[in-house]
């Protein structure tokens, strides 16, 4: 899959995890990292369901359209598909799910 950053910000805490580590703390942060790496190996969305450590669903309400995948505890990933066969995902944010 064809992975793609909303934010310098959020490519920079891929690259380099010190930046990672600063914005979100450093499990947060190594966490991210292996999901970005999981779905650069996923051919397209179906497979990432297959990773039940993912908790991969789509969101709905306001986030329709948008998916989510568990980093730690509350942290999640929130992403969306640039093409209709769901091969090309952009990383939108990494947040505190129900705040803090």
């Amino acid at each position: 899959m064809q992975v793609e950053f909303r934010t310098h910000r959020l490519r920079s805490c891929y690259v380099d995890s010190s930046a990672g580590a600063r914005e979100w703390g450093d499990k947060v942060a190594r966490r991210y990292i292996e999901r970005v790496n999981v779905l650069k190996a996923a051919k397209a969305a179906d497979d990432l369901y297959k990773v039940a450590a993912l908790r991969f669903h789509p969101l709905k309400g306001d986030r329709q359209g948008q998916h989510s995948i568990t980093l730690v505890d509350r942290w999640r990933m929130v992403v969306t598909f640039r093409d209709d066969a769901l091969t090309v995902v952009r990383i939108e944010e990494v947040s505190a799910h129900y705040g803090n």
